[in-house]
């Protein structure tokens, strides 16, 4: 019902607005006995058309007409060509502008469905029965240009090392050049247990002709028996995205802050750029460049800018399994001490990632897996290993299951692990966790 009210509007508009046949040719016959009635056949009529096309090539009223026999038919191609004809010959054709943002709209194009929409309320020809018509048109193709959305995940799971404790059960000190072991108490060994994981998340997108606004806020919390290792995180990003056919880029900024135990540990704040160029190659290459302010509340010798430029390739991949994507990125790091006493001084290195996702009949697969090598430039203290300048190696996978349930809630399964080296005792540690949850779509 409302798509015969909505297409019977074309010929209200045909009768308020187009120009009665003004461009005709001479040979065109009169039109006026192929305007529909209430139980128009649009296919039937727009075979009654077709034969006179040779007859009507001047006449934009005749192909406003065949347009919207096309449209109605669901002949969207050819409605499309039609009514492009028929404002070619006549510019100011309202029932033509009429459908031809309609078609535009079905096409996918809604940026320029929504200029004709808008030059048609700019007409001082428009009769006002139309016009709220062709308002709520115009509001309704309007909020299709923005996106919100909120997200809430529930999981429960289990961690081997809640408080990021070293793996060493002893530390190797030197006093006087002389090495002295250290047994660690139970408080600063790594420790286990269950734990409860949230995710609240809000998402506003909103879109232009060539272009994307991007925000997202989100609030990450974790609850344990060990409340000296519970997490709250903050997070909030804003993207702007600039894509296109021959090359795409965007710039985002944002904000993180994270509490530990329930005491404020680190505040960070970051801006970022991407850029890729279109290719023929299977795989499409990316650069990008990063740099984060890094703030620590309770040890502020520690605070540092944070540096990261690095390259990757981007593979969507289709097979009998189903579409997948494979993702590499090979990235360059450096870490300078905004105070002159941070132990080890400015830390550079680099680090590896690859991913891959895969869409599977029964849900998303996805994995991650990292690896970074970070060296410090200056000894990291005189206590451990005689002063030794400090390197970390870092490495990670991280296993992910998404399927849905029913509408709008979604099963959860991740299970990480991480395992860090260093020539420093004090550094190395081991992590692993597993959970499984649900995300509901609010």
């Amino acid at each position: 019902m409302q798509r015969f009210f909505y297409y019977s509007l074309h010929f209200i508009v045909s009768f308020g607005l187009a120009t009665s046949a003004s461009n005709a040719s001479a040979e065109c016959p009169d039109l006026t006995p192929y305007y529909p009635g209430a139980d128009v056949n649009w296919p039937l009529l727009s075979q009654q058309l077709e034969p006179l096309s040779s007859e009507c090539l001047e006449s934009s009223e005749f192909y406003a007409l065949l347009g919207a026999a096309k449209l109605n038919s669901g002949n969207i191609a050819d409605a499309f060509e039609s009514l492009e004809r028929a404002l070619l010959l006549e510019p100011g054709n309202g029932a033509a502008q009429m459908d031809y943002a309609q078609a535009l709209y079905l096409q996918g194009q809604l940026f320029s469905a929504l200029e004709i929409n808008d030059a048609l309320l700019g007409r001082e020809d428009l009769p006002s029965n139309l016009q709220a018509i062709v308002l709520q048109r115009q509001r309704s193709w309007r909020a299709l240009t923005t996106e919100r959305s909120a997200q809430l995940d529930i999981l429960a799971g289990f961690d081997n090392n809640l408080n990021g404790a070293p793996d060493p059960s002893q530390l190797t000190l030197t006093l006087s050049g002389e090495p002295i072991v250290l047994l660690l108490n139970e408080e600063f060994r790594p420790k286990s247990g269950p734990y409860m994981n949230f995710r609240l998340g809000g998402r506003y997108r909103q879109l232009g002709p060539n272009y994307q606004h991007n925000w997202l806020t989100e609030v990450r919390g974790r609850l344990s028996e060990d409340s000296e290792s519970d997490l709250l995180q903050f997070d909030s990003r804003y993207a702007f995205i600039r894509p296109g056919r021959k090359q795409s880029w965007q710039v985002s900024t944002g904000i993180s802050h994270l509490q530990f135990g329930g005491s404020s540990l680190y505040t960070g704040a970051d801006v970022s750029a991407r850029y890729q160029r279109a290719s023929s190659l299977s795989c499409k290459p990316y650069y990008q460049m990063a740099t984060q302010y890094q703030s620590f509340h309770n040890q502020r010798q520690l605070n540092a800018l944070e540096s990261k430029a690095g390259v990757g390739l981007n593979c969507p991949r289709s097979s009998s399994w189903g579409n997948h994507q494979f993702s590499t990125e090979l990235s360059l790091l450096s870490n300078t001490a905004i105070e002159s006493e941070r132990a080890g001084g400015d830390r550079d290195g680099w680090q590896a990632s690859l991913d891959w996702q895969i869409d599977l009949p029964l849900g998303e697969f996805r994995s991650q897996l990292g690896y970074s090598r970070l060296n410090d430039t200056d000894g990291y203290s005189p206590l451990l290993a005689n002063g030794a300048e400090r390197w970390l190696r870092r490495s990670y996978l991280l296993l992910q299951y998404r399927r849905p349930l029913f509408e709008g809630t979604t099963l959860l399964v991740n299970m990480f692990h991480q395992d860090q080296r260093s020539n420093l005792e004090l550094f190395q540690t081991v992590d692993s966790t597993i959970e499984i949850g649900i995300s509901l779509a609010l």
